[in-house]
């Protein structure tokens, strides 16, 4: 399927992008931000997804992107007619840079709190991880103001985010769920955490040794999951430009579609397997 080749590239640049200094084009192309479902917009780039969700007495933002990319969310969120000084509450799926590092700014021009996991909190507060191929990549820290628990409610007057941690792609990867009302239906929106393998040492990662057994759990957590709107980091992973143009021909909203999480995860489990055999095979001497 479309959104998994490119979440594959996008998987493969990243591990490049460490080393290098640099990123895949598509994650600093500007996107126009638009609507998903109920009250939640996509205010990203054309690939680093970055979600708002707004109330009356609040909103939410999903997510960072990079920190040169922080005016373009901010004129995304002013394009929709919001205002930045909404946002009440910042969480994050997880703390590679590429999805952390406009964090910083985005808290201090907001006056947001910050929400994120136990196990990211050291990640996000140093802008530093120890492994993997975005280790020698260091983006601004950012104050974690309240840790959240696996299956904890966090939000902003109506809206309600359950945190679901899927620890693997980092080792406080969040997923997060919420709903969403639209034409008298209420729908189950996910927004996963990565579970791409994406350059992380899957065969003696002395930094992280439990790593393979906390990717299949949280596969499996996720297969057991029910999600109407499939949501993700990278925007890749679901073709939402494709979405956007089926909305054009009327009809229900194409961002509904039960069985997207279920197909992408059989997808992510099987490349999962494939690159756990071929580190493992790799390893042998």
């Amino acid at each position: 399927m479309k959104f998994f080749v490119t979440a594959a590239f996008a998987a493969l640049a990243f591990a490049s992008a460490a080393s290098a200094e640099s990123w895949p084009a598509e994650w600093s192309a500007p996107q126009a931000p638009f609507h998903i479902a109920g009250n939640t917009y996509y205010v990203g780039t054309r690939d680093l997804a970055v979600y708002l969700i707004t109330s009356p007495k609040g909103d939410v933002l999903i997510d960072g992107a990079l920190a040169d990319t922080v005016p373009q969310i901010e004129k995304n969120i002013a394009a929709l007619g919001f205002k930045l000084s909404n946002i009440k509450l910042i969480v994050n799926t997880h703390a590679h840079f590429d999805h952390a590092a406009g964090i910083a700014r985005l808290k201090k021009d907001s006056g947001a709190k910050f929400d994120a996991s136990a196990a990211d909190r050291p990640i996000l507060e140093t802008g530093t991880i120890s492994f993997g191929p975005t280790a020698s990549t260091h983006y601004p820290p950012v104050k974690v103001d309240h840790v959240v628990r696996d299956g904890e409610t966090v939000g902003v007057g109506d809206i309600k985010l359950t945190a679901h941690l899927t620890p693997g792609h980092t080792p406080g990867c969040t997923s997060w769920t919420w709903n969403e009302t639209e034409n008298g239906k209420t729908y189950r929106v996910i927004d996963i955490c990565s579970v791409s393998v994406a350059g992380n040492p899957l065969v003696n990662n002395t930094a992280y040794p439990q790593i393979v057994d906390d990717y299949r759990a949280s596969i499996a957590k996720l297969k057991a999951m029910h999600a109407d709107v499939f949501l993700a980091p990278h925007a890749g992973f679901y073709d939402p430009q494709g979405k956007l143009a089926a909305r054009k021909t009327g009809g229900p909203n194409p961002f509904v579609d039960p069985s997207t999480l279920q197909n992408f995860m059989a997808k992510a489990e099987a490349a999962f397997d494939t690159e756990l055999a071929r580190q493992q095979a790799a390893a042998k001497p």
